[in-house]
């Protein structure tokens, strides 16, 4: 932290007002607002009763920058959101600026930080530019039923690494406003039910899970920046199963000869909270997922049911091999609509020594435990509502607290994983963000490989395992690339992105973790001392986003910046599996960077039909 400014007197001034509740929707008569003694706030119009209640207000006053466990130990700005009324009530709390006095300057949101508690669950310390940017700056979307209640406990303090220019002398005041509103949309298991198009079916025939079956039926949705596919409702409660349409990444799926689901490297990947893993980097999770889901992971010969003898409880889990063959009821392996034509593990057990694979070719078979694609699958919440599109893959659905518009002048680093983004020039302007690895910034990577009028491009990683900009991958990366003269990226491009960003070169071997690509071991989380500094890089085996997207024969292979060993390097091949292979052969390139924190986005809601468009704030 800045020492002179450890010195100064900050003012930080947090006026929790209640100035606006809005209630959305225009199918009610009136609109009532009434007060209470001095912190109870009711919004009440036809059957909706939402109760807005405040427990104390905060000002602080004379503070200094604070380490997050010290921030987060205070007594913070408590309140509570009720439904008495008699439907269920959507709504979303926002923090908005309060006009400053005449001579104050306001502490930029790059400057603080803040937690949210929501019924007593902790959240973690965040920058306080991930909520938005105002008067967008969102601290909780979620809905209520009758009766329902939520408390929460917000907490906002100075960042410790905050500099003297960016705090000494100014202040910070905001406000929280409520817009609620009546469940827009329909929920999702009663639009599937309702038919999913001419090329797909709705079979009833097992009484535990109704599947959506066909070649290409109407299931498509959007959620969290990924594509996926609705695979089948759970009759007991309306939970909706999907699957991503691609693979996300590829990694092995444990060590050779443990098939078992819990405990393994790919239960790990897919639950890891932090920005290494799948769940860490989805959007609002609570809010979408049913948390407590119960995956069957039992071992089985044949395509048909499983015992439900090993069943996983997880957040994310993946499909079993006999969800995968009900997806073609009255179609071929190859044209179910669950094969996207590239390989993917299941979380089936074929023997105690393979775990069972979709090949690209849409047959069913079995693997060892080698780094094969990933498709995560989530099970939403009953609740969960369509509010958009018409389920194709061009007009997918989409879903309500997830379909964002008006994000003019919003930070890119407030968005989420596998978001389009029209960035570079030529056939080479779209990249997809990956994740906010260094926290503030934004890490993104080209949606495919470079191509040149067409073809793909290809380089030999180098003379060795090693990458860095003065490697012969890391020299075209960091010289040609970078070149506007070569039509990859433009001026403008080139000042949104980072001079430096530090990349892992942790080794992963055979039937390694994915965490070795970053970490020295696979439990305490010390980041390897392998690393490498330059602007442009490559995913790491494992990553986000170091996936195929496209099926077989339509795309390429491309490096990752991962060693295998000292004498081969991780690639991903064209149906999806990564593999190893010397440096001196030419494969494709997909470019990584980290843009800087002050990128924002002018345009665009993230889909591949419709990216961001962005500039430097």
């Amino acid at each position: 932290m800045n020492e002179s400014l450890k010195k100064d007197r900050m003012v930080l001034i947090i006026s929790i007002l209640i100035l606006v509740i809005l209630l959305i929707g225009t199918t009610f008569a009136y609109l009532v607002t009434t007060l209470t003694g001095d912190k109870e706030y009711i919004v009440r119009a036809g059957s909706l009763n939402l109760i807005l209640t405040e427990n104390n207000e905060i000002t602080l006053e004379g503070q200094i920058p604070e380490e997050d466990s010290v921030g987060m130990s205070q007594d913070g700005f408590t309140f509570s959101v009720e439904n008495k009324g008699n439907i269920e009530t959507e709504y979303t709390v926002y923090l908005d600026d309060i006009e400053l006095s005449e001579g104050e300057m306001r502490i930029p949101d790059s400057a603080l930080r803040y937690s949210l508690e929501k019924n007593e669950t902790l959240g973690e310390a965040k920058d306080l530019t991930t909520m938005g940017v105002n008067p967008n700056r969102v601290v909780d979307s979620d809905s209520l039923a009758v009766d329902g209640k939520n408390t929460y406990t917000l907490r906002i303090w100075i960042d410790y690494d905050a500099t003297t220019e960016e705090a000494s002398g100014k202040v910070f005041k905001a406000k929280l406003r409520i817009e609620a509103s009546q469940p827009r949309g329909e929920k999702v298991a009663d639009v599937l039910l309702a038919g999913v198009g001419e090329n797909g079916a709705i079979n009833t025939s097992d009484s535990d899970q109704t599947f959506i079956t066909g070649t290409d039926p109407n299931n498509y949705i959007w959620y969290s920046g990924k594509l996926w596919r609705a695979v089948s409702i759970d009759p007991s409660d309306n939970s909706v199963k999907l699957v991503t349409q691609w693979n996300i990444s590829a990694i092995p799926y444990n060590a050779s000869g443990n098939t078992a689901f819990e405990g393994s490297y790919m239960e790990e990947w897919l639950n890891d909270t932090s920005v290494d893993g799948f769940l860490g980097n989805l959007r609002e999770p609570e809010k979408f997922i049913k948390m407590d889901s119960v995956w069957n992971a039992t071992l089985t010969t044949s395509a048909s049911k499983p015992e439900s003898t090993i069943m996983v409880t997880d957040a994310v889990g993946l499909l079993n091999i006999y969800e995968y063959t009900m997806s073609y009821s009255g179609a071929t392996y190859r044209n179910g609509y669950l094969n996207n034509g590239l390989n993917w593990w299941s979380i089936t057990p074929y023997s105690a020594s393979g775990v069972r694979c979709v090949l690209y070719n849409g047959d069913a078979s079995y693997n060892p435990s080698d780094a094969h694609g990933v498709r995560p699958s989530i099970n939403l919440k009953s609740s969960v509502r369509i509010v958009d599109g018409d389920g194709t893959i061009d007009n997918p659905y989409r879903l309500n607290g997830d379909n964002d518009t008006n994000l003019s002048g919003t930070l890119l680093s407030s968005r989420y994983s596998g978001e389009y983004i029209r960035f570079g020039s030529g056939e080479n302007n779209l990249y997809r963000i990956v994740s906010h690895e260094n926290g503030s910034g934004t890490k993104i990577v080209s949606a495919e490989p470079l191509k040149s009028e067409g073809t793909f491009v290809t380089n030999a990683f180098g003379s060795n395992a090693t990458f860095s900009s003065t490697n012969t991958i890391g020299t075209f990366l960091n010289n040609d690339y970078l070149n506007t003269g070569n039509g990859y990226l433009t001026d403008e491009d080139i000042a949104m992105i980072e001079d430096a960003t530090t990349w892992y070169l942790g080794t992963a071997g055979s039937g390694a973790s994915y965490k070795l690509a970053k970490y020295t071991n696979t439990t305490d989380n010390i980041l390897t001392s392998s690393t490498t500094t330059a602007k442009v890089g490559l995913l790491r085996l494992g990553e986000l986003m170091a996936g195929q997207f496209d099926r077989y024969g339509n795309n390429t292979y491309y490096w990752t910046i991962t060693p295998y060993s000292a004498s081969n390097v991780w690639y991903v091949d064209n149906s999806g599996n990564a593999n190893r292979s010397n440096p001196s052969i030419a494969n494709g390139v997909r470019p990584s960077i980290n843009l800087k924190s002050n990128v924002q986005i002018v345009n665009g809601d993230g889909t591949l039909q419709n990216p961001f468009t962005l500039s430097l704030q």
